[in-house]
This record gives structure tokens, sequence and C-alpha cells, in this order.
């Protein structure tokens, strides 16, 4: 199947921010980026919303270009029920393959209902696909350190052993984040470390740079550097 909008998209393909894009995903294809920024990326997703296209645009998978994945978690995170999102979530996961399109699916409408994501995240979190797993720990890095946070949560996260740089570096910043949201669970887990060694340090990198961190938090951190 082919959507109808896609010669548009191909007319007004970027080549200069083509390679940017390029630059942050290293192993990407080249063929699969048209380098559309973020505000084209929005007035395709309202077009496809104003000509009734969004159903169609959505059982178009797999697309063909990484801006179509961008455009299609917007329209996905844009549905008004939770669980109409989480079924359409399910069905995209096997394409998400890249950490720009698992970090742009942030549905503001998960903040009201927490209850139905978490089973979903636990689940997904499981997982043996990379991107499947970074999208669960994202989702709880942005849902789940506030009112809907317990520490079994960061336990879980802390405890995963899954040897991919993006999945690492996505504990890496939950963890970080947990630090200022959380400080006493996520400095319980750092003092037992309970995190290897790469991502427990890159914690703490990520942590000392934040402006959201204190001065004496970023001095203890320091002395919790493992070799």
């Amino acid at each position: 199947m082919k959507h109808p909008m896609r010669k548009e998209l191909e007319a007004v393909r970027d080549p200069s921010n083509a390679e940017f894009v390029l630059k942050l995903c290293p192993g990407m294809e080249r063929k699969r980026v048209l380098g559309l920024k973020a505000p084209v990326l929005r007035k395709f997703v309202r077009e496809l919303e104003r000509q009734d296209l969004t159903e169609m645009f959505l059982n178009d998978i797999p697309h063909r270009y990484l801006d179509e994945d961008l455009i299609h978690v917007q329209l996905i995170s844009r549905k008004k029920s939770v669980e109409t999102i989480l079924e359409r979530v399910e069905e995209f996961l096997p394409y998400m393959d890249n950490w720009m399109v698992t970090d742009a699916l942030r549905p503001g409408i998960f903040k009201t209902d927490t209850e139905l994501l978490e089973p979903r995240l636990e689940t997904w979190i499981a997982s043996t696909e990379p991107y499947t797993v970074r999208t669960a720990i994202g989702l709880y890095m942005s849902y789940f350190l506030d009112q809907a946070f317990h520490a079994s949560q960061a336990e879980r996260i802390s405890d995963l052993r899954f040897d991919h740089y993006y999945v690492k570096m996505m504990c890496a910043w939950y963890m970080a984040t947990a630090l200022y949201k959380q400080p006493e669970t996520a400095m319980t887990i750092l003092k037992e470390e309970r995190m290897d060694v790469w991502t427990h340090n890159k914690t703490i990198q990520k942590a000392i740079e934040s402006y959201r961190i204190t001065d004496s938090m970023k001095q203890e951190l320091r002395s919790l550097r493992r070799k």
C-alpha cells in the first residue's frame, strides 16, 4: 500500500538536515531519511488529520522513510483514548528501530491513566528487542517518576542487563532523572551498585551535567564512581 501523501513528503526533502539526522542515527540507511524538520512533520500530521487519512497512514506499515515513522508516532500520540494508543503502539513496536522514533512517543494522555499503561510497560521491558525495551524505559521516565512512582520500577530498570548502547543510555537517563525526582531510591540503587559499571558511571555523568541536581549531591555522586 502507498499512502497518498508520500509524493508530497518526497517533494520537500531536506538533504542538509538529512545528513544531520544520519549522524545522529548511526547505521540508518541514507535512502530512509528525507530530513524533514519538526515543523514540516507537524504540518503533515495536521494535513493527514484534515483529510481523514490518519487510519490509512497508520495501516501503511512498514513505512519507507524514518520521517514517516516520526509522523506515525505523532498521529498515535494525538489519539483520544489510552486503549487505542496502546493498541496502535503494540502494532508499531516491531517497526520502531531507532531512538528518534521511540523517544518521540510521549502521548500527553498517558499522564491521566498510568494504570492502563504500566502492565504494557512491564511486558515491553522484558522484550528481547532493544527499541521495545527503550520505549518502555522512556515511558517509565516520562510518566512514572512522580505520583505513579514506586521503587520496584526503578529496581527493575537498574537490574536490566541488556547489552545495547541505546538501551543502556536510556537506563542512565532514567536513573539520572530519578536522582532529582526520587533521590532516596536512586541513591540507594547507586550505593548498592545494582547497575552494570558502564550504566552506573554514565548515570553519574549525566546527573553531574544536570542543573537540576544540587552541588552537594553532585559531590556525593563523584565519590560513587566505579572503576
